[in-house]
């Protein structure tokens, strides 16, 4: 089957003319849909308190997410409390860290970041490991890291801060007038599953970012027809544009 339509489960860049989706569009003659799976629901300044996070106790924070970011100076500016200079932060990557210039100067902080991966990250926190860590993010956080943080014996709390929850999409999304459907994490999957419980995938293409997404295709029941990143695929894009590559030769061929 030629693909012709693909619905991605992230949000419309601002100027899509910039990314290789437009390039995609053009070489393949494909129309890409962007929408929003999730959302994120704040957790209150006072629901941490009764988890019992003080932030001023923490002399350093782990950022794993743009999102961990905002909500920590959310919650920072709901507890009132003003974030000090000699705060570290640690970041999984560079463009995470450099998100940072949004809430401090970030020239005048101590900030730490890895190449991409989690393991990246530790090692460098393995070097501070008289910090005490504040790791923030979202409810559905990943098991494996914290596995990870308590493996490397640091010293580090979990404050849950923002909760992913399913967007309402059974208004807004026909998902069967699409024959390729990306998704980048395991709360998107479900999001399909809530708004769409009598899906069939048939010959539909589905595609997932990170090991956690892809087992969650297979865990729910899919079919997993690509994925990314791969050793060839580094990004979602490169993988979606292999398996259009491929699937244009099969129809080349028939």
């Amino acid at each position: 089957m030629k693909i012709k339509s693909i619905l991605v489960s992230q949000p419309k860049p601002a100027d899509i003319s910039k990314t290789p989706f437009a390039d995609m569009m053009k070489k393949y003659g494909v129309n890409i849909t962007f929408e929003k799976f999730i959302k994120l629901d704040a957790v209150s300044a006072s629901e941490l308190r009764q988890e019992h996070i003080k932030l001023p106790e923490y002399t350093a924070i782990i950022l794993t997410s743009r999102n961990a970011i905002d909500h920590f100076f959310r919650v920072a500016k709901e507890m009132r409390y003003t974030v000090p200079e000699t705060l570290k932060y640690f970041c999984i990557n560079e463009s995470t860290a450099f998100y940072l210039q949004r809430y401090v100067q970030y020239r005048k902080r101590k900030v730490f970041y890895g190449s991409q991966t989690l393991n990246d990250l530790i090692d460098i926190m393995k070097k501070h490991k008289d910090e005490k860590y504040l790791y923030c993010c979202s409810d559905i956080s990943s098991d494996a890291t914290l596995d990870l943080l308590n493996a490397a014996k640091l010293n580090f709390t979990k404050a849950v801060m923002f909760r992913t929850v399913s967007a309402d999409l059974k208004d807004k999304v026909k998902i069967n007038d699409y024959d390729m459907l990306v998704f980048f994490s395991p709360a998107g999957i479900l999001s399909l599953k809530e708004n769409f419980p009598e899906f069939v995938q048939n010959e539909v293409a589905i595609g997932g970012f990170g090991d956690a997404t892809c087992q969650a295709i297979v865990d729910q029941g899919f079919e997993l027809n690509f994925r990314a990143p791969t050793a060839t695929a580094h990004s979602m894009t490169m993988a979606m544009e292999e398996y259009l590559a491929a699937e244009n030769k099969k129809s080349k061929k028939k």
